[in-house]
């Protein structure tokens, strides 16, 4: 028999009996089953909403790591950039000219892409602006690297094909200038030594004492010797053939004829300090087409990378010439 349960009720003064049936049990069971419903149903929401679970953890991080890595291969896509820009920029002021071969127009070396969207599947992602600029340097720079594959190719046929081409190019410095100390004045505006005005010098000038012995930097034929007391003073000009031509000012001998066939590295004369000029030396010069240019942009032969970037310092020191 159920045990019969009192409640005090203090108006009365007296107990009052507790109703312990079914109704009763079931209104309890009910009432802490909607309760615990209601308290589920809030936790459930605070850990949902406001708690991240251990899988939307490691999603984050795994997020925060692929967004560095993004982060890092861009800034690498940055420096690429720069290392085939300056590629680009040998290619078409040194390699392309050497061989006369037509320049290839920025329209084609850094064209864009056109036609339908290439990074519409990238733009639903969290980090969809990081992702898509990404993506687009590195298309970016396989093409730059495709055209300038291409062009290395081009280059090597003309090579191949222009054996004797190679061996007229002017490719060595006139004179011996293994320690680099000989060159004195490259090209570019200077200091006129003698009129004290500022005037473009359209060669390469090469300090050594008189007697030095001067090289022919190509095959070719002599085209004109020339001996003055102004200007250029004792020259030489040599005709390489396929547009080239060099020349040889204020010399104090010669050691070729007018029509004489020259090989490279072969003795043609020597320094000197005649004509307009101010000490010994070698004022040096090489033009394409007869169009006058920069002769260090013809030093292949003989200086290695850091040898060339460090005479392009010494000649650029001076602000005057010897002639």
């Amino acid at each position: 028999m159920a045990k019969v349960k009192f409640r005090y009720n203090p108006d009365s003064l007296s107990y009052d009996k507790i109703e312990t049936g079914m109704k009763y049990y079931l209104s309890r069971t009910l009432f802490y089953f909607f309760f615990g419903s209601v308290l589920g149903l809030l936790y459930f929401f605070a850990y949902s909403y406001l708690l991240d679970s251990p899988k939307e953890l490691r999603l984050k991080r795994e997020n925060a790591r692929l967004t560095t890595q993004f982060e890092i291969m861009s800034q690498r896509l940055d420096q690429t950039v720069k290392v085939l820009d300056d590629i680009q920029r040998r290619d078409e002021n040194i390699y392309r000219v050497i061989f006369q071969a037509d320049s290839i127009p920025n329209s084609i070396r850094k064209a864009g892409f056109g036609g339908v969207n290439r990074y519409e599947q990238l733009q639903d992602l969290e980090n969809a602006e990081l992702v898509m600029a990404t993506a687009k340097k590195l298309d970016v720079v396989m093409k730059q690297a495709y055209v300038q594959s291409k062009s290395f190719d081009e280059i090597i046929e003309m090579a191949k094909k222009n054996e004797e081409m190679i061996k007229s190019i002017p490719a060595i410095m006139p004179l011996s200038n293994k320690d680099l100390k000989r060159t004195a004045s490259g090209w570019g505006y200077r200091i006129h030594p003698i009129y004290k005005t500022r005037r473009f010098h359209s060669g390469m000038d090469f300090t050594a004492p008189t007697g030095t012995e001067i090289y022919a930097t190509g095959d070719g034929t002599v085209s004109k010797i020339t001996r003055e007391k102004t200007g250029y003073g004792n020259r030489i000009e040599i005709d390489h053939g396929f547009g080239f031509t060099t020349l040889y000012a204020h010399l104090s001998d010669f050691n070729v004829r007018r029509g004489q066939k020259v090989k490279r590295g072969e003795v043609i004369g020597y320094v000197g300090n005649t004509g307009t000029s101010t000490a010994p030396h070698l004022h040096y010069e090489v033009h394409v087409k007869n169009k006058k240019v920069n002769p260090s942009h013809y030093y292949f032969n003989d200086l290695s990378a850091e040898e060339y970037e460090e005479m392009i310092k010494i000649s650029s020191i001076s602000n005057q010439t010897f002639d």
